[in-house]
């Protein structure tokens, strides 16, 4: 895929896949009979819909950062280096119709809301502020509920109990369907994240867990607020558990439907615990702070495993032509890039009006 030197991490710009890398990469793949039985059953349609996902995600990340160079918002908290983590669990799920399942994503998942079928514009909409986006100007955080999307809350770590809730409802009204919610390092510190997981092994909810662990929380690193192991955690609650890479899509793809397979069956609640890098700011405006807290080596080794460069790469090592893939960025980009301009019409012909402040915030009856 393309680079950008004003907006990719310096690791990224001259990117080629490491071909020990990719053969580790292959053979994770192919080291669990089960992960391999599910990837090895995806048409190639779906495989190409999971890099049109990868792809979306790096370009809205992108396009964020280019607004906030060019002055259009201050800031952006973007998943670069992550996406992995998101595309692979949510194409996993059931994303269309009335029984699709929910979602609720913290904000450097932003990937979930397009693949659950959001409109890219609206989540830029939701950055703008504007009166038509799906918060009405109130919060930067995206969600839909009609796409199956719990919004994010700025108070991180509350929002798991919430999809707990959600899954009972499911099995309460025996409905086939599954929640899901990624939980950061550093929110795993909030007790009510520990209240769902607990409650949702006791009640076998369908509902999967991931343990999002990036390295840092804000500005401090995982191993100054963490001494015990994130796996582990299964084990205390009683859940199923399992562990996928972070930044390989296809393996946090097989993970998380054999955790939702389970789920359907009524097997209760699973775990996963992933590691990958952000691989800048806590947001765009402490990028430089970030790259003093980690050495040069944690960044190359985690730069050297970009998520959508090594999907690509084992794409075109299972035969998929580098022309098809171009023409799927081409593509996405034309798709983002409008979705860009389209929101950016909302800021000037569709700002909130004050008379609408209170609207969705009281309960009045």
């Amino acid at each position: 895929m393309k680079r950008f030197a004003a907006y990719d991490p310096p690791e990224y710009l001259d990117w080629s896949a490491d071909p020990a890398l990719l053969r580790e990469y292959r053979a994770r793949i192919d080291g669990d009979a089960e992960r391999a039985a599910v990837v090895r059953s995806l048409a190639e349609d779906e495989l190409l819909a999971i890099y049109r996902g990868l792809l979306r995600n790096r370009l809205h990340d992108v396009a964020l950062k280019r607004w906030v160079k060019s002055g259009v918002i201050s800031k952006a908290w973007l998943g670069v280096g992550e996406e992995a983590a998101t595309i692979g669990p949510v194409h996993a799920l059931r994303r269309a119709g009335p029984a699709r399942d929910v979602v609720a994503p913290m904000i450097r998942n932003a990937g979930a809301c397009h693949e659950m079928g959001m409109p890219i514009a609206e989540i830029f909409r939701t950055y703008l502020g504007t009166g038509d986006g799906p918060s009405g100007g109130r919060d930067l955080h995206a969600g839909d509920l009609a796409c199956g999307v719990l919004p994010p809350i700025s108070n991180i770590g509350d929002v798991p109990p919430v999809i707990a809730g959600i899954a009972l409802s499911f099995l309460q009204r025996g409905e086939d369907r599954v929640g899901m919610t990624w939980i950061g390092d550093g929110s795993s510190k909030n007790a009510g994240i520990h209240e769902a997981i607990n409650f949702a092994g006791v009640r076998r909810l369908p509902v999967i867990f991931i343990i999002q662990n990036n390295q840092v929380a804000l500005g401090t690193r995982v191993s100054v607020h963490s001494a015990g192991s994130f796996d582990d955690w299964p084990a205390m609650y009683g859940v199923a558990g399992g562990r996928f890479d972070g930044n390989h899509v296809l393996d946090a793809f097989a993970a998380t439907r054999l955790a939702a397979d389970r789920a359907r069956a009524g097997e209760g609640s699973t775990l996963l615990v992933t590691d990958t890098f952000r691989m800048g700011g806590h947001a765009t405006h402490d990028e430089r702070e970030a790259r003093s807290l980690f050495d040069a080596d944690t960044f190359r080794y985690w730069g050297q495993r970009d998520p959508v460069g090594m999907y690509e790469a084992w794409l075109e090592g299972e035969g998929i032509a580098r022309a098809a893939l171009e023409s799927i960025e081409s593509d996405v980009t034309a798709e983002v890039d409008a979705a860009a301009q389209e929101a950016l019409q909302s800021r000037d012909a569709a700002m909130p009006r004050g008379d609408t402040a209170e609207l969705g915030v009281y309960a009045t009856a």
